[in-house]
């Protein structure tokens, strides 16, 4: 057939290395992020749910779970974030 391609035409995949390292490279900047909400925050529940879904949870999952625990962490921050800045 003409029109059809080879894998070798396409874009190449993302590695499984690549991948990886964007993960931990995420998972750094939500720790940080985490970091610097201040003192208010420590005394919330939520801050140490984050903490827990951005190292031990995220340590024991896959390498396609952990995209999702990284999304529920960014939304746990940004619900965290928000909350402090009411009290």
């Amino acid at each position: 057939m003409p029109n059809r391609k080879t894998p070798k035409d396409g874009p190449r995949a993302a590695t499984f290395r690549s991948r990886y390292d964007a993960l931990e490279q995420r998972r750094v900047e939500l720790i940080a992020r985490l970091g610097t909400l201040g003192e208010k925050a420590l005394a919330h529940p939520a801050h140490g749910r984050a903490r827990t879904l951005l190292n031990t949870t995220f340590r024991k999952a896959s390498l396609v779970q952990r995209a999702a625990i990284l999304e529920a962490a960014d939304w746990l921050i940004a619900v965290l974030d928000r909350t402090t800045m009411l009290l």
